[in-house]
């Protein structure tokens, strides 16, 4: 069965950030110091899906999708990051996952979405190996109480963005500028997947995937030095959090004369341990040249010729496929069935005089991200699910609430739903399965040059 489907995260929506004994989480931290996040916005109310749940789940079963990607806060569940389990929270995703089988949609559960219990922050976070343990012990909690109806776990949610926007360039919780001493991170969040991944397969777990944000870098011109640091890019960005799970070994990592210490023995053997899936995040590719100053072995050259997203992101659907398709390439066959995890844009969504929403931009989007799916399943790659980012217009991390992603609009200061134009369209394609073909989408090349992640990176 093909799961069609919408994601979401807990901090991003939930809100309730200090009811029935939940604890302080480094996204509860971070917003409330001045200046990090736009507008002084905070998730402390968020969608307020923590009591609108039930509104929340009947939108799923109007929209048709058969599963539903979530992500439990761990503060919610474990409010030190360690010890007593809070049963109210687990209670919260016990009534939401009755409630989806209710309506025989798949729940597909995220166990870290980025909200760590600030307790283990003030320990070191993911740069202290024993976060790595706590994690573990923290999925066992959950996996005793619902793995018996949650049958797809993802460990986390795109540790590479974890570790760039929180350790290396502080934009993101917990905020903090190490650059590449930062790398430490990446390993204990690879660590903190085996370790988990043991406890929810002794538990009873279906299937255990991780999820990685993943780009298709494009090397800024055939000269040398563009080759060189594409690869480069290629490495921190994609491989670093690939290689490990699919081939058990790190890339070298000698471009940005650093080596990861913090690896000892056994390591990857937990790490590497085989995965019944892996879900990708894709937004957009990266154009990369070679490096313009000290530092890093990489510049972002920007993805020009296309139009853009809200958040100034190039919309090239092609590289969706593109990168499917080179993952297959890369693995071949110790690459699991691929889920993609998230796709979505964001898009300058109000109502309308009549109230509704047209968001005819986003139709394009997923109409031309669904075909490159389609196109990369022809191509021999394993698809076997998609979910759009997200089902509610959201807490957008260091964006605040200026950026709406969701198929449903939310009146933030109400918390008023009202379904888009893209909903409506996705429950029709939905209920078409692939019994259509999608050519490519001849995306028109007009818009101006991108500057995203990897110009982040670079300063």
């Amino acid at each position: 069965m093909f799961l069609w489907g919408t994601a979401t995260a807990s901090y991003q929506i939930e809100g309730a950030i200090a009811e029935d004994g939940r604890g302080v989480s480094i996204w509860d931290t971070f917003t409330h110091e001045p200046g990090r996040v736009r507008g002084g916005d905070t998730g402390d109310v968020a969608c307020d899906h923590y009591h609108r749940w039930g509104e929340d789940i009947e939108l799923l079963s109007g929209l048709g999708v058969n599963s539903y990607r979530f992500s439990i806060a761990w503060p919610r569940v474990q409010p030190d990051g360690r010890g007593a389990i809070n049963q109210a929270g687990l209670d919260f995703y016990d009534r939401l996952t009755d409630a989806l089988h209710e309506r025989d949609i798949v729940p597909a559960a995220t166990l870290f979405h980025w909200d760590l219990p600030q307790p283990l922050e003030d320990e070191g976070g993911w740069l202290n190996r024993d976060t790595a343990y706590r994690f573990a012990e923290y999925a066992a909690a959950v996996a005793d109480r619902l793995a018996d109806r949650i049958p797809m776990w993802i460990t986390l949610n795109e540790p590479f963005v974890h570790l760039v926007f929180g350790y290396a360039l502080g934009t993101h919780a917990p905020g903090r500028t190490l650059a590449l001493d930062a790398l430490p991170a990446a390993h204990h969040q690879l660590l903190g997947h085996g370790l988990a991944a043991g406890e929810l397969r002794a538990l009873g777990a279906e299937k255990v995937l991780i999820t990685n944000n993943c780009t298709p870098v494009w090397p800024a011109s055939a000269d040398p030095a563009d080759l060189a640091a594409a690869d480069a890019y290629d490495i921190l960005h994609n491989r670093l959090f690939n290689d490990p799970l699919l081939l058990g070994t790190y890339p070298d990592l000698s471009a940005y004369g650093v080596s990861l210490d913090c690896v000892r023995d056994g390591d990857l053997d937990l790490i590497g341990a085989p995965l019944d899936g892996i879900g990708i995040n894709y937004y957009n590719p990266t154009r990369i040249a070679a490096p313009t100053g000290e530092g890093l072995p990489f510049s972002d050259a920007g993805v020009t010729g296309y139009p853009t997203t809200a958040f100034g992101w190039p919309v090239a659907p092609d590289g969706l496929r593109e990168l499917l398709v080179g993952l297959r390439a890369r693995y071949g066959d110790a690459l699991p069935p691929v889920y993609v995890t998230e796709n979505g844009c964001s898009q300058p969504d109000e109502p309308g005089p009549d109230g509704t929403v047209d968001d005819q931009a986003r139709i394009d989007f997923l109409d031309g991200h669904i075909g490159a799916v389609e196109r990369a399943r022809a191509e021999g790659v394993d698809v076997r699910g998609y979910y759009v980012w997200s089902l509610l217009d959201n807490f957008e991390w260091a964006e605040g609430y200026s950026q709406r992603f969701g198929l449903v609009h939310v009146d933030f200061p109400t918390g008023r739903r009202t379904p888009k134009a893209s909903y409506e369209w996705l429950r029709r394609r939905i209920s078409q399965g692939w019994d259509i073909r999608h050519p490519p989408v001849p995306w028109p090349r007009t818009s101006p040059p991108r500057r995203g992640r990897a110009d982040a990176l670079s300063g």
